[in-house]
């Protein structure tokens, strides 16, 4: 058997909008993102995947599960296949082990380290921005650069100050292992001496979906090299996985219906300081298959901003290299190149934001006019030789593309770019010739497609609700001396498994870790036949949360009733032992209060 806590960390690894959407095209809609279902014949989409859920559901069918789940059902894989799958894609090694069960202590021993690497940054986040208040020097920087106070609050903006070991300050003992291994402190093996990564800089707290700090850029505050100082990659942070600005933003990029990425911390502070809010930059590396893929996630439409000096168009060319792969014939990508002069901070300070939102929809190249101006610059497409350039360098470039309708018309356009007609042309770069039919794609039907809503006991609407919002399981309180079976113990059995999680693991965790349990069937019934609409996916309300604890209050007073009723009927039919006695005073008593 696979161990739990490989199963979580699997799941956390794996984001199941990116497993699904690889195979079923899905659409944002709202927080969610939506799809007809692969699993039954229908036209209108009720096939919804939850990002922060990571998990499915299908309001028409009731398939659901996570990320796991989908593959097995979809590619029609045993359990172990698809966590083989899984792990395979995110670079994991499945271990062989006997029980899923095994080692726990090293599972606890690992959360635990995960926790203090996540404190120790938060720390270090606290003591910059600490500082920054008391750095007059820091201070007229950002006044010069004209950032206010609520951008730099918005942003957690802070100052590591001038010295060798200023984390010490706060810090005992220094240095410490989290601060080592967070990149926060490097350790000089030459001289056996430690010492602050960042010294003398303005501090942009990196932070992942969560909120959570994971990594700082540090900027000089005069021409001193190198300008951008990053954390290195740690347990915590991966440069190529991540981007400044995201979560900040994530309401603006939602207001505004794209998301624009630019090459600098300071860029995307600048621009939000002037009114645009949805910007992201890369953190210190280029534009990877990741960031890609995270930016398309957030929404359809995609913008690009560089400098127009060499080292930008390069970064660009660089971004559409690696986003080929992930394209998408609903998502549009987009690259503006500024005056060599200008680079977006310096831009929206001299035109501001009417004009400089202006070039970024009207001056910008979509892709596709993009990637043929690159090809074809410096090509005498006049010439054979010209013509068989470009089809040498596009050709691998659009093998890459997998949208069906995006890669189609550029094959088209090189076809007319080059004069050579399109089976032809096909033949040349090595693929079949375009399709005249297209076949009918076979449809997987369910036993049933009509469902009638279930009507659920108290119990387990509280275990569908505990299912969605597993914060809720430290409102459960269920004493030890109270019988406990059938959804009752599943219950209790949830808010067990989810206590022991730090932090709270998600829904699709608790799903697998219900898989073959005795409680499996009861989950899957819940959860597949009651959820009607995809609100029931979103977190609960405040009031939603009160009227859980309502719920449990209705049944642990059941619970103690039954117990008080059997109880009584074992003491008419054969007598109580001592400790039932107690039990049962106790019971009465708290009864009465």
């Amino acid at each position: 058997m696979i161990p739990t806590d490989f199963i979580d960390e699997l799941l956390a690894k794996t984001d199941i909008v990116d497993i699904i959407d690889e195979r079923v095209p899905l659409k944002k809609g709202g927080a969610n993102y939506m799809a007809c279902c692969p699993f039954h014949k229908e036209k209108s989409p009720s096939f919804f995947v939850s990002p922060t859920k990571q998990f499915y559901h299908c309001f028409g069918c009731g398939a659901h599960g996570s990320a796991i789940g989908f593959i097995m059902e979809y590619q029609g894989l045993g359990f172990t296949e698809a966590v083989q799958f899984l792990a395979d894609r995110a670079g994991m090694t499945v271990p062989k082990t006997r029980g899923r069960d095994d080692n726990p202590q090293e599972r606890a021993e690992r959360k635990k380290k995960q926790q203090t690497l996540e404190e120790t940054m938060q720390a270090c986040a606290d003591f910059y921005q600490g500082r920054l208040k008391t750095s007059p020097e820091a201070q007229q920087y950002l006044d010069k650069r004209g950032l206010n106070a609520e951008i730099i609050a918005h942003y957690g903006l802070g100052y590591a100050p001038d010295g060798w070991q200023p984390l010490s300050q706060v810090f005992r003992p220094y240095p410490s292992t989290p601060l080592v291994e967070s990149g926060q402190v490097i350790h000089n093996e030459e001289q056996n001496r430690h010492y602050d990564r960042f010294r003398h800089r303005i501090m942009f707290p990196i932070r992942d979906t969560k909120g959570q700090v994971i990594g700082f850029g540090g900027r000089v505050l005069d021409d001193s090299k190198p300008k951008y100082l990053n954390s290195p990659d740690t347990p915590l942070f991966d440069k190529g996985k991540n981007l400044y600005g995201l979560y900040e933003g994530r309401a603006a990029i939602k207001e505004a219906g794209r998301i624009l990425v630019v090459e600098g911390y300071m860029d995307v502070v600048a621009l939000a300081q002037f009114g645009i809010g949805y910007g992201v930059a890369s953190l210190g590396t280029s534009t990877t298959a990741e960031h890609v893929k995270i930016l398309m996630r957030q929404t359809d439409s995609v913008y690009f901003c560089f400098d127009g000096d060499a080292a930008g168009r390069k970064a660009a060319w660089r971004a559409l290299e690696n986003a080929l792969p992930q394209l998408k014939d609903d998502k549009s990508l987009h690259f503006l190149f500024l005056p060599a002069e200008h680079d977006p901070d310096s831009y929206i300070r001299e035109y501001g934001k009417a004009q400089f939102e202006d070039a970024l929809i009207h001056q910008s190249k979509p892709l596709s006019e993009y990637f043929w101006e690159n090809l074809s610059d410096g090509l005498n497409l006049d010439t054979q030789e010209g013509k068989a350039e470009l089809v040498k360098t596009a050709s691998p470039l659009l093998a890459q593309i997998t949208a069906p309708a995006l890669g189609f018309l550029l094959k088209q356009k090189l076809s007319e770019l080059v004069g050579i007609d399109p089976d032809n042309l096909a033949q040349l770069l090595g693929q079949e010739a375009p399709k005249r039919h297209v076949k009918q794609k076979n449809y997987k039907l369910p036993k049933e497609t009509a469902r009638q809503p279930q009507m659920l006991t108290l119990v387990q609407r509280q275990i569908r609700s505990l299912l969605i919002n597993p914060a809720w399981a430290s409102y459960i309180d269920l004493p030890e001396y109270l019988a406990l079976d059938g959804d009752f113990a599943c219950l209790a059995n949830l808010a067990e498994i989810i206590k022991s999680h730090q932090p709270a693991p998600s829904s699709a965790q608790i799903l697998e870790h219900m898989r073959g349990s005795p409680y499996e069937a009861v989950l899957n019934k819940i959860f597949a036949s009651t959820l009607q609409h995809s609100d029931e996916l979103e977190n609960g309300s405040e009031e939603d949360g009160e009227n859980f604890k309502i719920g449990m209050k209705k049944l642990l007073n059941k619970l103690k009733n039954s117990q008080i009723e059997s109880l009584k009927q074992k003491s008419a039919n054969g007598g109580l032992n001592d400790y039932e006695k107690k039990l049962l005073v106790s019971l009465l008593m708290s009864k009465a209060h």
